[in-house]
């Protein structure tokens, strides 16, 4: 009878009761509001990840950016899943998020809209396949940024986080509105009253 293969290291049967560690080593319920932040900024994460293919699809340049964003997804987690109260010195360190994070997506966010006519109406997500998914990333952004604001309230704030995520779904809608223009792709304007015509 041949070898049973070695036990893959994907799954541990820790987390087989409803709870999971984190960085720390300390554990808790999966209910628990870290690990709700931590699973949306994973769902980013992946969506950002499509946003990524059409763009380096297209060539419109904005897959090298999305590409650190996504390191940028690795990192917030690592920051979330280290609550400071309860983390060495040396862990709270190398968690600790940089500001400069911040200011960088300041500057793409000025680059992408000066190059953009100005927004005189409320638009649809759309624009092609690159213009919606940046949209689906900004909406899941926002509800990251809500759920590090409970985390903030519950737990433990991670105020350069915050305003990274927050700063982000600026940049995504920019960059959503970049795409659709670098494919001469029409944006839907929002029409007050709007009816389907058959």
């Amino acid at each position: 009878m041949a070898d049973s293969p070695p036990k893959s290291q994907l799954y541990t049967r820790t987390g087989d009761k409803g709870t999971s560690s984190l960085y720390t080593g300390a554990r808790r319920s999966k209910s628990d509001i870290i690990f709700e932040a931590l699973g949306t900024v994973d769902e980013l994460n992946s969506t950002l990840g499509i946003a990524h293919h059409y763009c380096h699809e297209i060539g419109n340049g904005l897959h090298v950016e999305l590409e650190e964003i996504q390191c940028r997804m690795i990192e917030i987690g690592s920051c979330i899943a280290t609550p400071p109260e309860q983390a060495s010195e040396r862990k709270v360190k190398a968690t600790r998020f940089d500001a400069e994070w911040v200011q960088q997506l300041e500057t793409q966010i000025d680059r992408l809209d000066a190059a953009l006519p100005p927004l005189k109406n409320f638009i649809l997500p759309s624009g092609g396949e690159s213009a919606v998914f940046l949209h689906q990333c900004r909406s899941i952004c926002r509800r990251a940024e809500r759920t590090l604001v409970t985390l903030a309230e519950q737990s433990h704030a991670v105020d350069e986080v915050t305003k990274y995520i927050n700063r982000l779904s600026d940049y995504l809608f920019a960059a959503a509105r970049f795409a659709a223009h670098f494919e001469k792709r029409p944006e839907t304007l929002f029409k007050a009253g709007a009816k389907t015509t058959r």
